[in-house]
């Protein structure tokens, strides 16, 4: 008498949706990929990967396409696997300090439509949460009616509990312990899964997967948006630290006899090149500094005080450097501009207090997104159920979500 292991069926079927949720994540990382491709990427053979690639085609998911780099030579041309244009999407929430932007974004990374809004000094959560439900339902308005929403992905300025998603602190914002996602979600009146995550962690994310970071496992990204944040990519993986509060790298101590920083201590790296700082430096009023990045624009040479952050800052990265021997950090939000300005002071300071050794591996860039960044770190952590799981990311999807949300 034989006995039937226990489990098998449900083990397999587990094994399928995992190797259909990493196909949906190479193509939605390349764009469109060949058949041959995928099946040297997955080690699957020809037949499994065709069984997949039909499974998501059925979904709506995927569709056939040319490839990106038809084959050359004897043989017929392997089919291409392509994104669905009419495939699921999500939002992304870019939540700032005086503005909003949401858009739908579909696989592959690409915005369908956005929008914005202001937010008023003083905003408490539930108002924001009103602003950005008004939002969504503009940017959802002209979805396909069969193209299923599969999530809300929301970046904060501030820290961010990764076991539920709730703003312990978003300092700029003056909330605590703020469940912002419930918020979303009781003004849109729909129940679809939402996450909330730290801006720069989500900058860090998308340029890892899209930007300046592509193919690089160790990098981090500095985020200035009024404050001072990093997100750190080491060896592929986000660092969240225990709770998920990694990254506070404008709190860490630069002058111990300088300036009361918002957090309670003196001397922040913050108070040095935060944007309060600079505006002191530019002369630019402080309760502008949202728009701080605008305003350097308009700056063809730095100023003796803008060289001067430009020293501050290349000495905080040098502590980032030796501490995380990353190979790339991007500069992300207001720094973008600066480091337009002050590039030189900001090396050769970095030079004067790296260690030789990770100083060697290290490159200063740019945001290979630009100002999107952080809009699509949003997007991709929405995204990350479908690619576990596409089965169950659609089963619990919202399809027809225009009419559903206009009412």
């Amino acid at each position: 008498m034989s006995r039937q292991r226990s489990g098998l069926g449900t083990n397999q079927e587990g094994v399928r949706r995992h190797n259909l949720g990493t196909l949906l994540r190479h193509v939605h990382r390349a764009g469109t990929m060949s058949r041959a491709d995928l099946t040297l990427q997955m080690g699957l053979n020809r037949s499994t990967i065709a069984g997949l690639v039909g499974e998501l085609e059925s979904l709506g998911v995927t569709e056939r396409a040319l490839p990106a780099h038809p084959r050359t030579g004897a043989g017929r041309p392997s089919a291409g696997v392509g994104l669905s244009q009419c495939g699921p999407f999500v939002i992304a929430v870019d939540l700032g300090v005086d503005r909003v932007v949401v858009a739908r974004v579909g696989l592959g990374g690409v915005i369908q439509q956005r929008t914005g809004a202001a937010i008023t000094d003083g905003s408490e959560a539930w108002q924001v949460g009103g602003t950005v439900a008004s939002l969504i339902r503009e940017v959802v308005a002209d979805a396909p009616d069969n193209a299923p929403l599969v999530g809300i992905g929301v970046s904060v300025p501030g820290l961010v509990r990764r076991g539920d998603g709730l703003i312990r602190l978003a300092p700029n914002l003056e909330w605590h312990d703020v469940s912002f996602g419930s918020i979303i979600l009781a003004a849109l009146g729909v129940d679809v899964p939402v996450l909330v995550a730290n801006d720069a962690d989500l900058g860090a994310l998308a340029e890892h997967y899209r930007g300046a970071g592509v193919g690089i496992d160790d990098l981090i990204y500095v985020s200035g948006n009024v404050g001072v944040g990093a997100g750190v990519i080491t060896g592929g993986f986000r660092l969240e630290g225990a709770g998920g509060y990694a990254g506070e790298v404008g709190h860490l101590s630069f002058n111990p006899t300088g300036q009361l920083c918002h957090c309670g201590n003196l001397g922040c790296w913050e108070t040095e090149v935060g944007a309060h700082a600079i505006a002191t430096a530019i002369g630019y009023p402080q309760h502008q500094v949202a728009q701080l990045g605008e305003a350097l624009e308009a700056f063809r040479e730095p100023t003796p005080e803008l060289r001067v952050i430009g020293t501050h800052l290349g000495h905080g990265l040098a502590s980032i450097v030796n501490a995380f021997n990353p190979r790339v950090v991007v500069l992300g939000g207001y720094f973008r501009e600066l480091f337009r300005l002050v590039r030189t002071d900001v090396h050769v300071a970095l030079a004067e207090r790296s260690l030789p050794a990770p100083l060697e591996s290290v490159t200063l860039t740019l945001p290979g997104l630009g100002a999107d960044s952080v809009l699509l770190g949003a997007a991709e952590i929405a995204l990350e159920p479908l690619f576990v799981d596409p089965v169950a990311g659609l089963g619990t999807a919202l399809t027809g979500v225009g009419p559903t949300l206009a009412g």
